[in-house]
């Protein structure tokens, strides 16, 4: 009997065993055939780590190679949520808001994700690298990427723009020519011991592609200049804005561009919507006097006038329709050309009456107003330019004295070297060349004239009137000391919340080129409620002055020519 009992028990115990390993051998068969890949998956994830592989950025350069926009090496920082405690996570978070400058709120949110990577903060400065690194924390880990610096900080703002943490453009030509730029990600997988430090071993890499340089038509010596004149100017006379562009007015290549308020590049996290704002491509005002060069061109193209064709300024004030129309001084009888010369807006009202509101219209159109220039700035605005039909009966007493129409300064700028250049409209570029890391080019722009404006006798006589402008009329402050220069003055008001002309506010401004007769540079300053002092003649003009005189010394121009 005692066998017996001894005999089940060893069956008993043998077939238990037996379930038991055919158990196994059916949970190993399931894990083989229907978990393999579920399993496998986990383990490459705790034995390897797929890192993205930043390009290199392109750089931005100015016409002469000088860079603009650069990449530097900055480190970030992340972190492995699963293999820290709660106690762990509750002491770093004491510490880190210190030394990263980054809010608790956020940093908690994303030490409590269930992850295994997690980004703390991006592009850190040394001294925070070096302070993380003190800490040795488990599951902590830097990731060695780029930053995008601008080696000139306000210089070139509102061109170049800026580009984000992920090296994407989000201004300027950082964001229009971001698609050349940014390059192609690559990715590695980086192997990692049971400790979840990474390995220098490598499973697979597909290596980034970088982006392409852009060579600017920007000059950055004549740049600085130009933002240095008009920085003094802008706090001289406590204006609220100021734009001035410099630009070669045969080819449409964009010399110097600037605005102020303006801010630092590489701080543009902290910049006010006020210094970022583009003015001289999104902001519309009346121009002005300045706007006279269209109404005087028109005239002379169509043979309705001439140089000496006299016209009578009623001695200052002109009762036109239900308004009387004004001049800045009294002036009794004037040749066309003085008109211009001492910006008579009787004058210059008298001869658009013998053009007609469509032929002016034709030729305002013509000048580019009322339509984007194609600059590859995002931003751009029309302007606004009203047809004829839409006109009142006292539009024909406003829009020939730069009253009822809307510009940008890159408008004045492209209209006033029509006159420099014989008659040709052209359209202003910022960007000369693409290049690839080898230097090759992979895409030109080219000088792109738009359309003939006005003949070339035309455009002749107009430099000379223009130039009298300079020598003895309202802009005798834009005169250079070493050579001739043409320009026009412009002191346009600006409107009241209530629609009426305000007696407070004006745009300055002042458009010209230099030298007269060979003109190299075509220029417009404008500076926004300037004061105490307002006329564009007296607060633009000695901008546009010391910038021709310094630019034209700096590109070698041979002043004894003339």
């Amino acid at each position: 009997m005692h066998i017996v009992n001894h005999r089940r028990r060893i069956v008993t115990v043998y077939v238990f065993f037996f379930i038991g390993l055919l158990f196994c051998a059916f949970r190993l068969a399931y894990i083989q055939f229907f978990r393999a890949n579920y399993l496998a998956g986990i383990a490459r994830k705790q034995h390897s780590v797929a890192l993205e592989l930043e390009p290199r950025r392109g750089t931005i350069y100015d016409t002469n190679l000088k860079p603009q926009a650069v990449n530097i090496s900055a480190y970030s920082l992340f972190a492995n949520p699963k293999v820290l405690s709660r106690a762990e996570k509750n002491n770093l978070l004491k510490i880190l808001p210190q030394i990263l400058g980054a809010d608790i709120d956020f940093l908690r949110e994303r030490l409590l994700r269930n992850k295994s990577f997690v980004w703390l903060a991006r592009k850190l400065t040394d001294d925070q690298v070096v302070a993380v690194r003190k800490l040795k924390i488990k599951g902590f880990d830097f990731i060695k990427e780029t930053k995008r610096c601008y080696p000139n900080g306000y210089l070139l703002s509102h061109v170049l723009g800026f580009a984000g943490l992920d090296n994407n453009g989000l201004e300027g030509v950082e964001l229009a020519f971001n698609q050349y730029l940014k390059g192609e990600s690559g990715f590695a997988l980086c192997l990692r011991d049971a400790r979840q430090n990474k390995l220098e071993i490598w499973e697979k890499m597909s290596a980034p592609r970088d982006g392409y340089d852009l060579v600017l038509t920007i000059d950055e010596v004549v740049q600085y200049i130009a933002e240095r004149e008009l920085d003094k100017a802008f706090r001289q006379f406590n204006a609220q804005g100021a734009s001035i562009i410099v630009m070669n007015p045969r080819t449409g290549e964009i010399l110097a561009f600037a605005n102020r308020p303006t801010y630092d590049l590489n701080e543009y996290a902290g910049a006010s919507k006020e210094s970022m704002r583009n003015r001289a491509i999104c902001d519309l005002f009346e121009p002005g006097s300045v706007f006279k060069i269209v109404t005087a061109s028109a005239a002379l193209e169509e043979r309705k006038v001439n140089e000496n064709s006299r016209f009578f300024c009623e001695n200052g004030a002109w009762n036109f329709g239900s308004h009387t129309l004004h001049d800045h001084q009294p002036h009794g009888w004037l040749t066309f050309s003085e008109v211009i010369e001492q910006s008579s807006n009787i004058g210059t009202v008298k001869v658009a009456q013998l053009l007609g509101p469509p032929l002016l219209h034709k030729y305002i159109k013509s000048y580019g107003f009322g339509a984007k220039t194609g600059l590859e700035l995002h931003g751009e605005i029309n302007g606004m330019n009203k047809d004829p039909r839409n006109w009142s009966k006292t539009s024909i007493g406003a829009v020939p004295i730069g009253q009822e129409v809307g510009v940008t300064a890159l408008q004045l700028v492209a209209a006033v070297s029509v006159i420099a250049n014989g008659g040709q409209l052209v359209k202003p570029y910022l960007v000369k060349e693409i290049r690839d890391q080898y230097g090759e080019t992979v895409k030109y722009f080219s000088p792109a004239p738009v359309r003939r404006v006005i003949s070339e006798s035309t455009a002749a006589r107009m430099r000379k009137i223009l130039t009298k402008v300079i020598e003895q009329g309202t802009g005798k402050l834009a005169k250079p000391a070493s050579f001739s220069a043409a320009g026009k003055t412009g002191t346009a008001q600006k409107l009241d919340p209530n629609g009426a002309y305000s007696h407070d506010k004006f745009v300055g401004s002042f458009i010209g080129f230099a030298p007269a007769d060979n003109p190299q540079i075509a220029m417009v300053v404008t500076l926004d409620e300037p004061h105490p002092y307002y006329y564009g003649g007296v607060v633009s003009a000695p901008v546009f002055k010391n910038v021709a005189e310094d630019v034209l010394k700096y590109l070698n121009y041979n002043l004894n020519t003339e």
